[in-house]
């Protein structure tokens, strides 16, 4: 089995945590795996917010999300995506693209037509729905990433999103939560799925092969 098979077997989503904070090197790692997740036309429509302050976290668990692992986590990732995608925000893309790979950005012309006439002809609703699919391949990329750390996470989508955006002042910076992760470590103890074996269907029912 490959170091990497074995971490994500390891893996489970944590029910309780126990409150210890993960080393700074081991976070920073799994947010940079987030960055580099993939994203379509390399947009990355969407923020990361990375919260540790211990009162906000209370607040959360007591205004939008009543899961203990909000509290007892070391880290909450909230995953929040773009209201809305502007002209602006395309060409801001293209000039971070040139000024990345040392180009004229005259010369990224098309390729900045083509994404407008694709994306600004769609209504704000299927652009939002476009965008909050990016940051859910962020999350996975973040949950593999946390596993090979060693870190537990819990990927989280139930909890009051319009009181969460209220909390964080999230409508009056354009985002809207989608899901949230909390990173820590597990509470064996308390938490009685920490033992429990992995639920997957067989392979034959689960892939096609074509």
């Amino acid at each position: 089995m490959s170091d990497l098979i074995e971490k994500l077997n390891w893996r489970y989503a944590a029910k309780r945590m126990n409150g210890e904070l993960i080393p700074e090197d081991k976070l920073n790692n799994i947010l940079e795996a987030i960055k580099l997740s993939p994203s379509s036309v390399g947009l990355q429509p969407y923020k990361v917010l990375v919260i540790s302050d211990k009162a906000l976290k209370e607040r959360i668990f007591n205004e939008a999300a009543p899961q203990p692992q909000i509290k007892e986590s070391s880290h909450l990732l909230v995953f929040a995506v773009w209201e809305k995608i502007t002209a602006d925000d395309i060409t801001a893309y293209m000039n971070l693209i040139a000024s990345t790979r040392g180009l004229d950005v005259t010369s990224l012309e098309q390729f900045q037509q083509k994404i407008s006439d694709s994306i600004l002809s769609r209504t704000e609703q299927v652009n939002f729905d476009w965008a909050a699919r990016q940051a859910y391949i962020a999350l996975g990329h973040a949950s593999v990433a946390a596993a090979t750390e060693h870190v537990d996470s819990t990927p989280m989508e139930g909890f009051n999103n319009a009181k969460l955006d209220e909390v964080l002042g999230l409508n009056e910076k354009g985002l809207k939560s989608v899901v949230m992760m909390t990173l820590g470590y597990r509470d064996s103890t308390n938490d009685h799925l920490a033992s429990a074996k992995k639920v997957r269907r067989p392979n034959e029912e689960f892939f096609v092969t074509i």
